[in-house]
């Protein structure tokens, strides 16, 4: 039997909740929607705050008679944002030259030379280049493996293929991944995992980033890619799924996926 969707609510034993208890029942309702409405917005709020004021601090670099305080007698704010793009445009400016490049091989050598800011300094870049560079393939993949049991599966990004040792001692295809927690995926495990026992995924890293952000409630739409014609299955012309449909119920052995 279906419920009837204009009945009024009901309380545990099964009763219309009428006077007080509906007014409650509803001023509960009004205020979950409300706060839906303006807990991300705050937050919002809060972060952009947060960060420009954090970029503002940068101000310190411009002398103190030419800042905007002392010109204009009032503070702009996010003026430290735009010194702060400036100052990594510059940065990468000069760097992509012989003689930056060489200003940076001195200053990492004197780095190397303490003895504690050389550990933190070296992964910290070698992080860096990892997630920015290019050329790499480490975090460009979002894939699928079985974790923490089988059976149960858990979303990790790749960061890289084939190490030597640990393919030489198990003589099996290796690939190592990186586990994020949720919901902060800053954080996480490096698994070193059989190749055969991973599955790559479709959707981009930005899209997994906000899946385990969300705690699994903004999961990214799904077109599987029909291998006829190499169109997602939304594409298609509506007479051709209606046609793959009758003929995968029919036990043509095409499975849901089009694979």
């Amino acid at each position: 039997r279906t419920a009837d969707p204009i009945a009024p609510p009901r309380n545990s034993s099964g009763q219309p909740l009428r006077g007080v208890d509906l007014f409650v029942r509803r001023i509960r309702r009004y205020i979950a929607s409300g706060l839906l409405v303006w807990v991300p917005v705050g937050a919002t709020i809060a972060v952009v705050a947060f960060l420009i004021d954090l970029m503002d601090r940068l101000l310190f670099l411009i002398p103190p008679a030419y800042r905007p305080e002392a010109l204009l007698g009032f503070r702009i704010p996010g003026l430290g944002a735009v010194l702060a793009l400036v100052v990594v445009i510059l940065t990468g400016m000069l760097v992509a030259n012989l003689i930056g490049r060489r200003m940076v091989n001195s200053y990492e050598a004197l780095v190397a030379r303490i003895p504690l800011v050389r550990n933190v300094y070296g992964a910290v870049k070698r992080f860096t280049e990892l997630v920015l560079s290019d050329s790499s393939e480490s975090f460009k993949k979002v894939l699928l493996i079985q974790y923490p049991r089988k059976g149960v599966y858990s979303l990790c990004f790749q960061t890289s293929e084939h190490p030597p040792e640990p393919e030489a001692r198990t003589g099996r295809e290796m690939t190592t991944v990186f586990l994020p927690t949720t919901p902060n995926p800053t954080s996480g495990f490096m698994l070193v995992v059989p190749a055969e026992d991973v599955q790559e995924l479709d959707m981009s890293v930005e899209e997994a980033l906000k899946m385990i952000i969300s705690l699994g409630v903004g999961v990214p739409e799904w077109h599987p890619v029909h291998p006829a014609d190499g169109r997602p299955a939304n594409e298609r012309p509506a007479n051709d799924r209606a046609a793959n449909g009758r003929s995968g119920n029919g036990g043509s052995g095409t499975d849901r996926t089009g694979k």
